[in-house]
């Protein structure tokens, strides 16, 4: 080759890779993709309003658009009407189909090791040649700040004691702070040995596999069908295999209306839990008023600056949030383990990590459970609002995970952060039980969202690590509310991966909007009660796609393996 050749080449190669840059569907080396004839946005609505550009699909955007707004609008009416709607339903859904949500987590983790072992896992998400776009601590921050940040704060103090507590012949709170007097697979008949074994198994279960599994399938499936399959990044293309050329058409249309629905609903759970614990850790520190005009004015706050982070983009937003939040709560968990019950922490986390596993078969069973008070108070709420997160943090990580191969993606996604998970929920709750057997039974008395603050008031410099917790709430709150809205645009957008800014604005407010309108309209029983009611319907699209992705695994080409 001369060097004119070289030359040429060379200036192929730089212009392969701005291609690439621009558009990150692009593949790196072999891939399978599917022949259709859609086109990204096809379907599309692009118009100007003022010196603001709008890139949306025009059914699914107009249908779950005006559907959260006549949601907001006529619970916000019929404030008085709505609670015992709300909580009918979610006493319903959790009565009644628990065997459905705990059947149907069991599944998408058995799917999830298969894969780890499988030849299947030598599949590379964006192609044979692909590389990852971030490095491990950022692609680890993202996906591990929005997929269980404000649920850790929240529950890393509540959940251990309450089941300890339980187990150890105490009362027995469900996930939303009432009575239910069941523990956990019958409790511990006042061992209290035991009882810590079994509280701490008990909570681990509802942080490791199964959540992360739930996440896992779906964005295994959208980073699967999108950087490799060429079809657009949104929740309908991962049934290709199923519907063939229909998933454009109305079938297409509902499975993304669904997961719109649910990811919204689903963020609103979780931005009024933070609300509600960052207004118990006002009142705790500074005697501020509980209640709901301090959670809407927390939601409103907090939904302004996530509209600046939302403004600021993926990288400068989002991942700076990230990081910036995993350091707080990697120096918040390392405080409790120096100043707490270090020795029992360190020496808990194996036997806490072991207890989980022996326990795991009789805490997934689906039938036949006595501890009603547990497996559907807790269980069944747990997975339905995994089930209904799972749109948004799913195409979230598949968004990050480009390069990564199957077997390294689940790993990453699946294992790691469960025992991220166990550790944590051996710091906090390890140090909850501690003060509980020392005469501090107060912390388990109190309600879930103060837990956390009576903990720290239990340990040194009180108001800085309680003021920290704070922050972290919030923060995580931002991010969740910015990654949200990120994902709910690129399905309104036909997947579209760079929609205009304004459509995120939308969806960012009207994530605050309808967790304002559930706050108001039956507290955290209304929140919890939408989040189990789109779980449910999208529990069936992610069992239909747990076929479509090994179908779409089978066709690709494996790293390693020579090309026939």
């Amino acid at each position: 080759m001369n060097k004119k050749e070289e030359e040429v080449l060379r200036g192929d190669k730089d212009l392969e890779r701005e291609r690439k840059a621009d558009d990150p569907m692009i593949p790196d080396g072999e891939v399978n993709p599917i022949d259709t004839d859609y086109q990204v946005g096809q379907d599309n609505v692009v118009m100007k309003v003022g010196p603001f550009g709008l890139d949306f699909h025009n059914r699914v955007f107009a249908i779950s658009g005006l559907a959260i707004v006549a949601f907001v609008v006529i619970t916000l009416m019929f404030q008085n009407q709505a609670e015992p709607v709300f909580t009918s339903t979610k006493n319903w859904l959790t009565a009644n189909l628990d065997w459905f949500f705990i059947g149907a987590a069991n599944i998408f983790v058995l799917l999830c090791l298969f894969l780890i072992v499988s030849p299947l896992g030598n599949v590379r998400l964006g192609g044979t040649e692909a590389t990852p776009d971030f490095s491990y601590l950022g692609w680890f921050s993202m996906l591990f700040a929005a997929g269980m940040g404000i649920g850790l704060m929240f529950y890393g103090v509540s959940e251990p004691i309450t089941h300890f507590s339980a187990a150890f012949g105490g009362t027995e709170f469900n996930a939303d702070g009432i009575r239910t007097d069941s523990a956990p697979l019958g409790g511990a008949g006042g061992d209290q040995a035991a009882a810590i074994k079994l509280g701490m198994a008990a909570t681990i279960f509802h942080w490791a596999l199964h959540p992360w599994a739930i996440y896992a399938v779906l964005a295994l499936g959208l980073a699967l069908f999108s950087f490799n399959k060429g079809l657009p990044l949104t929740i309908r293309s991962i049934f290709y295999p199923i519907l063939g050329e229909r998933v454009w058409g109305w079938p297409g249309h509902i499975i993304d209306i669904i997961a719109i629905l649910a990811t919204l609903f689903g963020l609103a759970t979780s931005l009024g839990l933070g609300a509600s614990q960052a207004a118990a850790g006002l009142n705790f520190l500074f005697g501020w008023a509980e209640g709901d005009t301090t959670d809407v004015l927390l939601v409103m706050g907090i939904t302004a600056i996530a509209l600046i982070s939302v403004l600021a983009g993926l990288e400068k937003g989002v991942q700076r949030l990230s990081q910036v939040n995993m350091s707080l709560a990697a120096i918040l968990m390392l405080f409790v383990i120096i100043v707490g019950p270090t020795v029992a922490i360190f020496t808990g986390f194996a036997e806490n990590l072991y207890n989980y596993i022996v326990n795991l078969p009789a805490l997934s069973n689906p039938v036949g459970r006595e501890d009603l008070g547990y497996s559907q108070g807790w269980t069944s709420f747990y997975w339905a609002w995994w089930i209904a997160w799972s749109p948004f943090v799913g195409m979230f990580i598949a968004r990050v995970s480009r390069g990564r191969t199957v077997r390294e993606f689940l790993i990453s996604v699946l294992l790691i952060p469960s025992l991220a998970c166990v550790f944590w929920m051996t710091v906090f709750g390890t140090a909850a039980i501690e003060q509980f057997v020392a005469g501090a039974e107060q912390i388990a008395s109190e309600k879930l969202s103060l837990k956390l603050f009576i903990m720290l008031g239990g340990l040194p410099w009180t108001e800085v690590t309680s003021f920290v917790g704070i922050i972290l709430v919030m923060v995580f709150f931002i991010t969740s509310s910015d990654s949200g809205s990120l994902v709910i645009d690129t399905i309104s957008a036909g997947g579209k991966v760079e929609a205009p800014v304004p459509q995120r604005i939308f969806w960012c407010t009207f994530e605050g909007l309808v967790a304002i309108a559930l706050i108001l309209g039956g507290g955290l029983v209304a929140l919890q009660a939408m989040s189990l009611s789109l779980g449910l319907p999208f529990t069936i699209v992610l069992l239909a796609s747990c076929f479509a992705v090994v179908q779409g695994l089978r066709s690709e080409p494996r790293v390693g393996k020579p090309a026939k």
